[in-house]
């Protein structure tokens, strides 16, 4: 999302080189005779939690968890804890599932109908502090007629609900009675996904076990350790050292293994963009015609070929090119139009000053831009649009801060963002386009506001009818493209550097988030390396 979920750089992270490397490099099988040792990967975001009710791994993956469904390569849902996948009714409001036989947790516990039901109406939960529960708001009750059925009773009809069955299920006698914010089950989760947790040191490592009475299938290795190293640098180095079997790289630091023996670089395709968020509190990207004269003067076709060297391509609204629901006349140049730019300040009263700087009614054409400063590729990206704007006579000063730093500034600053989901545009878009959430975090933290918007944002989500949907969806990207809350610069293909000796690697279409869950290991429990 706009900001990864937590950020920890810690001594700890350094000290684990060693003992990292000895996972990566020697650690031998642990049962399931003949299945390879434990797997090491390294991202760069950290999650605050491992409890699905509190956000963590929602659309599925999560290697923990399982959903009642899941998504296969191709991002297609699949029967996961459900025994095929749910049915819904002629009217669109009744949505039932039927769990399989023999799901169990990792304490041997059965998994039943009454944990789904647990698991959602905690996400509903007033008292918990899930922000997820937006994500719901068309789901009216969830009951158990009997230990292996659920039924959803939706409030409309709402079409992408069975992508939301993704979430993964809680066993309901771990936080029964508990403050689930607090719970410490949060830490020590346990759920029914093809791992259990062993240990989690802040700032440092996840270490996963296989679970070996895994529904799907003991897992094809013994076990996997998640490395989290915040900056992208030094996991460029730690991954160069060895001690990973799969690093999550920018995409200059991921060139730079091409042609070097024993690794493989992956792009992989995604619908994550990043741009810069422009807050309307600002008196000087509040102007709608600073933003539309920034959006024109950027040269995205320039960052596709040297700030993402070629793992990209330009990017003009939140909805993917690759979606059924992307409107293609929202679709500009590649390139900077200066000309243009100068024209739209003009006509606005921005007129060039001696230093070159315009300003208009005494006030410069001036802001800073904040970006994640261990974010190698948001940094590049924000010189970039720095660059491109000085040419048509606007100042920015990009400043790289951590995330405690940028948060209080969002209201009134520019901020490299990135978010993006491949399953549907109602998906993030709505929290992050939609006045209802202005100023609520990182959802809409510059305070977009239109009627338009939300009227096309709302009528997406409260109506099946894919015609329906489709010209509400293009309603709402012409009304972004006219606003321009978000100077969109490049969609990603997320790079990845794999050691040669690991089989089993399978790429799909990634969102916005792909740290533990949703990344290129989605499917980690079948990889194997070879001796």
């Amino acid at each position: 999302m706009g900001r990864p979920v937590s950020i920890r750089v810690t001594a700890a992270a350094v000290a684990g080189v060693l003992a990292l490397a000895g996972c990566s490099s020697s650690a031998t099988p642990q049962g399931g005779g003949g299945r390879a040792g434990t797997l090491v990967v390294a991202t760069a975001v950290e999650p605050d939690t491992l409890n699905p009710i509190l956000n963590y791994g929602v659309d599925g993956a999560s290697l923990i968890f399982d959903g009642l469904v899941s998504r296969d390569a191709r991002n297609e849902l699949v029967p996961a804890l459900a025994r095929e996948v749910p049915t819904v009714s002629a009217d669109g409001k009744k949505v039932t599932a039927r769990l399989r036989d023999g799901a169990l947790f990792h304490d041997g516990s059965p998994v039943t109908a009454q944990d789904v039901v647990f698991t959602y109406r905690a996400v509903l939960d007033p008292k918990i502090d899930s922000t997820l529960r937006s994500d719901l708001d068309m789901l009216a009750s969830v009951d158990a007629p009997d230990a292996t059925t659920v039924v959803f009773t939706l409030k409309y009809a709402y079409a992408p609900f069975l992508q939301r069955l993704a979430l993964g299920i809680v066993p309901a006698k771990a936080l029964a009675g508990q403050d689930i914010n607090k719970a410490e089950f949060n830490r020590r989760p346990v759920g029914s996904g093809p791992y259990r947790v062993t240990s989690w040191t802040p700032g440092d490592r996840l270490v996963l076990a296989a679970n070996e009475t895994y529904w799907g299938g003991k897992p094809a290795n013994a076990g996997v350790v998640v490395a989290f190293v915040a900056d992208d640098n030094v996991r460029a180095q730690r991954a160069r050292a060895g001690e990973f079997d799969a690093a999550e790289l920018a995409p200059k630091l991921a060139a730079g293994f091409d042609g070097l023996a024993g690794y493989r670089v992956h792009q992989v395709s995604t619908a994550d963009y990043r741009g810069v968020m422009l807050p309307m509190g600002n008196p000087v990207t509040g102007d709608p015609a600073v933003r539309r004269a920034l959006n024109v003067a950027v040269d995205r076709a320039a960052m596709v070929a040297g700030v993402l060297g070629g793992a990209g391509e330009p990017a003009f609204g939140p909805v993917p090119p690759s979606s059924a629901f992307a409107e293609p006349s929202i679709v500009g140049k590649a390139g900077a139009d200066v000309a243009a730019a100068a024209g739209l300040l003009d006509a606005a009263g921005w007129r060039p000053g001696p230093d070159g700087i315009r300003a208009k009614n005494g006030r410069q054409a001036a802001f800073a831009l904040m970006y994640p400063a261990g974010d190698s590729l948001r940094k590049e990206l924000a010189l970039a649009v720095t660059a491109d704007a000085k040419k048509v006579g606007i100042r920015i000063t990009p400043e790289g801060l951590t995330w405690d730093a940028i948060t209080p500034r969002m209201g009134r600053d520019a901020l490299a963002m990135g978010y993006g989901t491949p399953y549907d545009p109602d998906f993030i878009t709505y929290k992050l386009f939609n006045s209802a959430f202005a100023a609520q975090g990182f959802f809409n933290p510059g305070s977009y506001r239109s009627a338009v918007a939300d009227k096309a944002l709302n009528d997406g989500r409260d109506n099946a009818d894919p015609a329906t949907r489709t010209a509400a969806y293009a309603t709402f990207q012409k009304q972004i493209a006219a606003d321009v809350p978000w100077i969109f610069l490049t969609y990603l293909r997320h790079t990845y550097v794999v050691r040669d000796t690991v089989t089993g690697v399978t790429p799909r279409v990634e969102p916005h988030e792909h740290d533990v869950a949703n990344s290129l290991w989605w499917n980690i429990h079948t990889w194997t390396r070879k001796s």
